[in-house]
């Protein structure tokens, strides 16, 4: 579990072809780090695999790298990093599981002070029933809230000390970025979704003469 409140960033020194996978290698000063650990990178939950010398390995799957942007990004790019939270730890951001869910690409930036407004674009439509005005995200693994939901559009306002300590003022337009919605929004769809089936089947039990 994390927060979604980076402790700081690293870069992407290599990925090399494990048969459908990949290996990663990540330079950071993160650390000390222990072999087995789960670190997020880029709002990824990986698990250190190796640790070398000025960062460490880890491997990711298949579907981590078409999920995530893990499997297109340049080598030297700026990654986002958190230690998972320990426990009694501070929540100052919102639960993150690791497990993203998709992209969204940059549609706009404006500036507002000091602090920048992004708007995003969800690749997946079926993924923006879960993003909701003043709701939760995690955009390359920051915690941000929602403000303005549109269709499969948002926006979210990136405070002066996020600017300076994350890459997401680097975006460009069209630049992609993985999304995981608030884990709440999650089961709350799978439970209204059972629901909807249940009532259905009731239905069809009453039609026969057995409810």
């Amino acid at each position: 579990m994390f927060t979604g409140i980076v402790e700081t960033t690293g870069s992407l020194r290599r990925r090399e072809r494990r048969g459908p996978g990949a290996r990663l290698t990540i330079d950071t000063n993160l650390g000390p780090l222990a072999v087995g650990e789960s670190i997020a990178v880029h709002g990824v939950c990986l698990t250190v695999q190796t640790i070398v010398e000025g960062g460490f390995e880890a491997d990711a799957t298949v579907e981590t790298l078409a999920r995530s942007t893990l499997g297109s990004m340049a080598t030297g790019s700026r990654l986002h990093l958190e230690r998972s939270l320990p426990v009694g730890g501070r929540l100052g951001g919102h639960i993150v599981s690791g497990h993203v869910d998709g992209r969204v690409r940059l549609l706009a930036r404006e500036p507002l002070g000091d602090a920048r407004k992004l708007v995003f674009v969800i690749e997946d439509p079926a993924l923006s029933r879960f993003v909701a005005p003043k709701g939760s995200v995690a955009i390359n693994g920051v915690s941000l809230t929602v403000n303005e939901v549109e269709r499969d559009q948002f926006d979210v306002v990136i405070i002066p000390h996020t600017l300076e300590v994350t890459a997401l003022g680097e975006l460009a337009i069209g630049d992609p970025a993985n999304l995981e919605v608030d884990t709440l929004a999650r089961y709350v769809a799978r439970l209204l979704g059972d629901q909807g089936r249940d009532e259905a089947l009731l239905a069809k039990l009453r039609a026969a003469g057995f409810a």
